[in-house]
């Protein structure tokens, strides 16, 4: 196979990254095809100059997330596990629980388990902005 010199691969460099901000409503929308459109914001996919190693991703903002749909009879069966490091200390909280408790966590802990797990997912997990009503202090950024 003859390589023309014309012919380079493009590798985006992190100083010349162009952030966009995406607001996206998550009432009556699946939980997990909503993560990972939102997962394909964090990571830039979605633009032509993706590059695997380089964090360019965009920052997202998810309102109304206590009125994500789930399909199925996940509401209480879907369970959320934690532990707290002591003997005997597994707790455990189901779907309906948890969005009683802390609604955005749901989004959030979807969106975190479908990142790759590098030393890039806290940095795309930090620009996910999620709020469980339809209010959200981030009104200057989306008027771009």
């Amino acid at each position: 196979m003859k390589i023309l010199a014309h012919q380079k691969t493009y590798m985006q460099k992190s100083a010349v990254v162009k952030r966009k901000w995406h607001l996206l409503d998550a009432q009556d929308k699946i939980l997990g095809r909503l993560a990972t459109q939102i997962t394909q914001l964090l990571i830039g996919k979605h633009k032509p100059s993706y590059t695997p190693h380089i964090d360019a991703g965009d920052y997202v903002i998810v309102i109304n997330a206590s009125k994500v749909a789930v399909s199925g009879k996940k509401e209480n069966d879907k369970i959320y596990y934690h532990h707290s490091g002591y003997l005997g200390g597994l707790k455990q909280k189901t779907l309906a629980q948890m969005r009683a408790v802390a609604a955005p966590k749901i989004i959030e802990k979807a969106v975190k388990n479908m990142l790759p797990k590098n030393k890039l997912q806290s940095l795309r997990m930090n620009r996910l902005k999620v709020y469980a009503g339809a209010e959200h202090k981030h009104e200057a950024q989306i008027k771009e």
